[in-house]
């Protein structure tokens, strides 16, 4: 119980700060040159760079950047994946075959090196991150969803509509979607949770974010050349994308054993 309670505190704690960089811009590029690399201190509270930049407001902005990136790739991929599941799932035949192969051909190659390779063709860039995580992201969900419509499309209420003249697409959304919400809910908080360590992991790599945009992936790889003179400058945004990712995680789980039942 503690434990949730502190993942929705740490959620909610980063989920403000990165909302509030929106309208209250931090100076993430300020140079003060007399505290290159220096600890934290009651002036700067998590210490500074390489540069003499402060890591607190570059935190948060990184912050921003991990949810805003995770958030619109679950995004993306939930829609692509729900709707080529349950297209493959009501169609069924060669459609389904063909949908099917796809699915394994992309679970079978590591979705990470896939990303490296479609963000390393398309440069860096927040929105070509997104559009390479979200190439890879959709398969969680196509395969979740076709699985739920193949055991949903044979219930009563399905063949009840269909007698009555509701067409297939409205059968769908209002019948079969609503009675699989909760493992898609489930599905896209652990998809958040892996969207962030991807998004530092391809930062941490160059072709993620670039400088001057802060990115705890880039933060990490600044501060690994001075890890033994300033350990701050690696453990602070470390520390940071580990809450974060840990807190997502414990709170899928209780979403998890509360929601995911055996039927529907």
């Amino acid at each position: 119980m503690m434990s949730g309670r502190l993942s929705w505190l740490i959620l909610l704690t980063w989920s403000v700060l990165a909302f509030g960089a929106f309208f209250f811009s931090p100076d993430i590029e300020s140079i003060h040159l007399q505290g290159i690399l220096e600890s934290p201190s009651s002036e700067f509270l998590l210490g500074q760079d390489d540069l003499g930049r402060s890591i607190l407001p570059r935190l948060v902005y990184g912050a921003q950047i991990s949810l805003m990136v995770a958030i619109s790739v679950t995004l993306a991929s939930s829609c692509i994946g729900i709707f080529i599941g349950a297209l493959s799932a009501w169609v069924g035949g060669p459609l389904d075959h063909f949908m099917v192969r796809l699915i394994d051909s992309f679970m079978a190659f590591p979705g990470i090196l896939l990303a490296i390779a479609l963000a390393g063709l398309m440069g860096p860039g927040i929105s070509n991150l997104v559009i390479a995580l979200s190439v890879v992201g959709w398969v969680g969900f196509a395969r979740l969803t076709r699985a739920q419509v193949l055991s949903l499309k044979s219930r009563e209420h399905v063949y009840a509509a269909r007698a009555m003249g509701v067409g297939d697409s409205k059968i769908i959304v209002r019948h079969l979607l609503p009675l699989i919400a909760a493992p898609l809910l489930i599905e896209a908080t652990f998809s958040i949770a892996n969207i962030v360590i991807a998004e530092a992991g391809l930062s941490f790599l160059g072709i993620g974010i670039q400088p001057p945009e802060a990115s705890w992936g880039n933060m990490i790889r600044d501060g690994s050349r001075y890890l033994l003179v300033a350990p701050h400058m690696v453990l602070i945004p470390g520390l940071a994308l580990a809450s974060l990712v840990y807190s997502i995680n414990v709170i899928g789980d209780q979403l998890r054993d509360r929601l995911d039942q055996k039927s529907y």
